[in-house]
């Protein structure tokens, strides 16, 4: 066996139970998976049976949490369990778990069996058969459509914009157990701003991404003003689309404004995207992107309180 696989192997099984309890958080992309579910807790926390403020509220909100969490860390330790040698290539993933060799593969998919399996659980158990059933359905196409797909073509985006979105359709169903249009306007919100966000993140980190293989921007040639015209379409398509929640009564006047300009916001941070054609300007619709969903989505849930 050569020497770098005993050293892997070594130092997997050498770590002490806080070290692999660390890793095992690394595993799950907490930040990124508090995200996730932050946007599953607020459309349920939306639909029009759920009283806000409400013990019982209380309660399921911390059990769709803590189901949410389990379901989206299943899904984000598959994704670097297949993205391991991928990882290893790149600075800023190179001390993920298994990609430094500190877990093995067998380590991480038991982690992400037990995790999705206890989730999935919860979601049926406690909310309905709908909702659990979209949690899988979101947890496979994440780690095993989207993921390897990164490799393949560009549409990987377009696909895992749609694992992204299911929480907030999941959220809704979770309250309701139907397949309301309510759950549908959040999920589209939420699909639509995935584009320009991950548009940005994919032209700042062009260089590890081509290193790595993955294909993520909408042109063959990188950051081009075709990508950047991209991101401006689809930003300009969530104007109107964000009104949705006000004339279908899931939110109320004040709301609204608020979301528009978020919108009108967004739109402008990626014209000037596609005037400056660099890494400043993306970065700045990436940052956009990240305080845009956390407004939109509190500023929506504040008008029905």
């Amino acid at each position: 066996m050569p020497p770098q696989i005993n050293k892997s192997l070594h130092s997997s099984t050498s770590l002490t139970f806080a070290e692999k309890a660390k890793d095992y958080f690394l595993l799950t992309k907490f930040t990124l998976s508090f995200t996730v579910v932050f946007s599953c807790v607020i459309c349920y926390l939306l639909a029009p049976n759920v009283l806000v403020g409400n013990i019982d509220t209380l309660w399921m909100v911390i059990i769709l949490f803590i189901a949410g969490m389990l379901v989206t860390g299943s899904a984000n330790a598959i994704n670097q369990i297949v993205e391991k040698d991928t990882d290893a290539m790149m600075k800023r993933t190179s001390k993920r778990p298994v990609a430094s060799g500190r877990m093995t593969v067998n380590q991480g998919y038991i982690f992400a069996i037990i995790t999705g399996a206890i989730g999935v659980f919860l979601m049926a158990y406690f909310f309905n058969f709908k909702s659990a059933t979209i949690s899988l359905l979101s947890l496979f196409l994440y780690g095993f459509i989207y993921t390897p797909l990164k490799k393949v073509n560009a549409i990987a985006v377009l696909v895992g914009a749609i694992p992204g979105a299911l929480p907030c359709l999941i959220g809704w169903v979770a309250a309701t157990n139907d397949w309301s249009t309510g759950g549908w306007i959040m999920f589209l919100i939420q699909f639509l701003w995935q584009f320009p966000h991950f548009w940005a993140i994919a032209w700042v980190a062009h260089a590890d991404y081509t290193k790595a293989g993955f294909k993520l921007l909408p042109s063959t040639q990188g950051p081009t003003k075709f990508t950047a015209l991209q991101a401006v379409m689809y930003a300009l398509v969530m104007i109107p689309i964000g009104l949705l929640p006000y004339t279908q009564h899931i939110s109320g006047y004040t709301s609204m404004w608020i979301v528009l300009a978020a919108n009108i916001f967004m739109v402008i941070q990626c014209v000037r995207l596609y005037i400056q054609m660099d890494v400043k300007a993306a970065r700045q619709v990436m940052f956009s992107s990240y305080i845009y969903l956390p407004i939109i989505l509190l500023a929506l849930l504040a008008d029905k309180l």
